[in-house]
């Protein structure tokens, strides 16, 4: 079965939130695990391949359950593999990789140490970069409380998701208990980096549209215009900031 992300919904993806966020990320990642020149890599949840494409690896793999995101990836860098597949049966054997990668997925998995074990499974070196503490992101700790007032914490909640993994202890447990071994563990502070609040309002809003009515959302951008405006720059730029978290690591002997 695969996550029919809608084209459209794949787009504007890859258009606004790889180049104000994922990108970044993807070359800290990429520096973290540093895959040689003669080395395999698999990215698990490749998305449209941010990551997959700033590898330094001789052969690149990007593995991913939506169709409209591989199409993307495909399109950039038709040089590398895209696979269709599901992180919880990695189609691959056991070994095949060097590295194994994920960012910005653990997250949305149901069974997250199991994913992790198939990563351990197919994979020598580990790569994972993650959302970290709501708390601790306060760009978005003044998103989501602003939703909550107006639409309640279930709404709030699904912005939350993003954040589900981000505690230190949580994501070495899960790690561990998934068999690798934490060589390194990075907390860091990024920043969503949109060219107006209206674009960033638009893109962090989508995920709770669904569920309030028009009036509702247009209280929640009206009180978000006032709460992020610490986060505007002189040109009306914003730049939410947020914790991410990541680790490298290998299987345990």
């Amino acid at each position: 079965m695969t996550y029919a992300l809608p084209a459209d919904a794949a787009e504007f993806y890859e258009s606004t939130f790889v180049p104000a966020l994922f990108a970044g990320w993807a070359r800290r990642l990429i520096e973290a695990v540093a895959p040689a020149v003669d080395e395999t890599m698999l990215d698990v949840a490749c998305g449209t391949g941010a990551v997959a494409c700033a590898s330094t690896a001789g052969r690149v793999t990007g593995l991913d359950l939506n169709p409209a995101m591989l199409a993307i990836a495909r399109r950039k860098r038709p040089d590398l593999d895209w696979q269709l597949g599901d992180a919880l049966e990695l189609p691959f054997a056991d070994g095949a990789f060097d590295v194994v990668v994920s960012q910005a997925a653990l997250m949305f998995f149901p069974d997250r140490v199991g994913v992790l074990r198939e990563m351990a499974r197919v994979g020598g070196r580990l790569g994972l970069q993650v959302p970290g503490r709501l708390a601790a992101s306060p760009g978005y700790v003044a998103l989501t409380e602003v939703v909550a007032r107006h639409a309640g914490p279930a709404v709030a909640a699904v912005i939350g998701a993003y954040f589900n993994v981000g505690d230190p202890a949580l994501l070495t447990d899960l790690c561990t208990r998934a068999g690798w071994h934490i060589d390194h563990f990075t907390t860091w502070m990024s920043a969503t980096h949109l060219p107006t609040l209206d674009t960033f309002l638009h893109a962090e809003l989508l995920p709770v549209s669904g569920h309030v009515d028009a009036a509702t959302h247009a209280r929640i951008v009206a009180d978000c215009r006032v709460v992020l405006a610490p986060y505007l720059a002189a040109d009306g730029s914003v730049s939410a900031p947020l914790e991410v978290q990541l680790i490298t690591a290998r299987e345990r002997a």
